[in-house]
């Protein structure tokens, strides 16, 4: 994976970066048909460079997420999902992804601890923590890990109050024009060979000592699981919550 860097200097954030995923750093614009780029915006995925306007880009001071952030305390299903709590809690988020709900639980005020496997979607996601730290006091409180969730949840799991599942919901005829971001993280996934079981994922903390799971599905998704304990509901949403 080349990064294409549309700045004069190499800073050592965009180096940290190329370690990571020990890529190659250029000054000319890759023919290959994928490629980071880095420039006064921040790092960037090109899914296609036939077509380099659709990226993946993360900022969690602007658009959909900045704005849910702003309004964390109406996120009712989320808060109804964690319960009635004054403390902060330890919430470990196994399927970090784009830190989507995670942002929302610091926002709450919890610690979390999240986790991603792909290297290319932890440096995309890092560099966007690193623009928005001095923005977002909350983020002190999160530790984020590239790895393995379950091996992490292994050395942790004692620290824990609350285990986070939202796998990626499946690709419809209804969404697919909503589902860009959706389409470049399956094409990381497929690029860096990380597509697993869904079910044996799932079931791997289901069969774990845990306190709390909380499972986001789909509202009209297969309950694969009996023991639920209780749901929220929402219109496209449900979570389903096991004690």
């Amino acid at each position: 994976m080349q990064i294409y860097i549309k700045k004069e200097n190499i800073d050592q954030n965009i180096q940290n970066i190329s370690d990571h995923l020990e890529s190659n750093i250029v000054f000319d614009e890759p023919k290959k048909s994928h490629y980071l780029v880095y420039d006064s915006n921040g790092l960037s995925f090109i899914k296609d460079s036939k077509n380099p306007r659709e990226i993946l880009h993360i900022n969690f001071l602007k658009g959909a997420l900045g704005w849910r952030m702003k309004r964390a305390q109406h996120e009712s299903n989320l808060k109804k999902a964690l319960g009635k709590n004054n403390d902060q809690l330890t919430i470990f988020d196994a399927t970090a992804g784009l830190l989507t709900d995670t942002m929302i639980f610091l926002s709450l005020g919890h610690k979390v601890i999240a986790v991603e496997q792909s290297k290319i979607l932890f440096c995309l996601v890092s560099d966007a923590i690193f623009r928005a730290k001095k923005d977002i006091p909350e983020l002190k409180n999160l530790d984020f890990i590239n790895d393995n969730s379950i091996n992490v949840y292994k050395k942790k799991h004692q620290q824990l109050d609350v285990i986070y599942l939202d796998p990626m919901y499946p690709i419809t005829k209804k969404n697919i024009k909503k589902s860009g971001n959706i389409n470049a993280i399956t094409k990381i996934l497929k690029l860096e060979n990380l597509e697993n079981n869904e079910d044996e994922f799932i079931s791997s903390f289901m069969e774990s000592n845990y306190k709390k799971i909380i499972l986001k599905r789909p509202l009209k998704s297969k309950k694969n699981y009996s023991n639920i304990n209780y749901q929220v509901i929402g219109k496209t949403t449900r979570f389903d919550i096991y004690l």
